[in-house]
């Protein structure tokens, strides 16, 4: 039976774990290695693990710090961050990565997805869109740059040309809602899912097992990610990284095998 994923997402700074609200206000959390060790312990399904200066600094992914990740790693891995070619996908593969998540370099130059799609499949090319809302004309914006620089796509559209493209999955990330802890933007997910035919992850806002479920009664067999929701505890944000128990995970899937794509 097709279920849905339960995903932690995991953001590294300078080698370490942070967490951030609105794409900024990042804090401290831990040593990455530490956590995908617990994760492996709490049998996730899924892990993303995003370098989140990479870009902004112009540099390639940290192949060493990829190596140590996969090594521990024992549950599919997708990391992205600095990744601009082909090439560098190859070696991220060879390392160990089942994923290579692109955001910013799809943006600028779309046709690396089939170039890379091309080179390791495109079931291993995954599409991570940082989206806000537009307050005063309404609709959506992709952001590119950790949420500093907004462009003139339209998520949707755009979803559609990159599987168009080859993409083999789409994680749309609401910056409005990182950190916040108060719930997915369904709209935005019923929007892109009703454009596209490829697999669909959203990633920001999870605050509780009732924000995954929710998720997962409207859209069936879908990735829900979060990171707050993993990595914090409580009204003060005390740093416990958690994942629900397989009671709780054969709670949400119930209803999943029942629904169509």
């Amino acid at each position: 039976m097709l279920r849905a994923r339960i995903i932690p997402c995991l953001l590294v700074r300078d080698n370490g774990l942070v967490k951030t609200r609105g794409f900024s206000d990042d804090k401290y959390v831990g040593d990455p290695i530490n956590a995908v060790r617990i994760f492996n312990e709490k049998e996730a399904d899924e892990l993303i693990v995003l370098d989140i200066d990479a870009t902004v600094q112009c540099r390639e992914p940290n192949y060493k710090m990829i190596e140590h990740l996969a090594a521990e790693c024992r549950m599919p891995l997708c990391y992205g961050g600095g990744v601009t070619s082909a090439e560098q996908a190859r070696r991220i593969m060879g390392l160990g990565v089942e994923k290579v998540a692109l955001s910013s370099a799809i943006v600028f130059r779309p046709q690396l997805v089939a170039e890379i799609a091309e080179q390791v499949g495109r079931q291993s090319v995954v599409a991570v869109l940082d989206v806000k809302k537009r307050r005063l004309r309404g609709g959506y914006r992709i952001y590119v740059r950790n949420g500093r620089e907004e462009t003139n796509l339209d998520p949707v559209e755009f979803s559609r040309e990159l599987e168009r493209l080859g993409i083999g999955e789409i994680v749309v990330n609401s910056i409005d809602n990182d950190g916040a802890m108060k719930g997915y933007d369904l709209t935005l997910a019923e929007q892109v899912r009703a454009a596209t035919h490829v697999p669909l992850t959203l990633l920001g806002g999870a605050g509780s097992i009732d924000d995954l479920a929710k998720v997962i009664d409207k859209f069936g067999v879908i990735g829900v990610a979060a990171g707050s929701f993993f990595v914090f505890k409580g009204p003060y944000r005390a740093v416990l990284i958690s994942y629900p128990s397989r009671a709780e995970r054969d709670k949400l899937q119930r209803s999943v095998g029942a629904r169509p794509r």
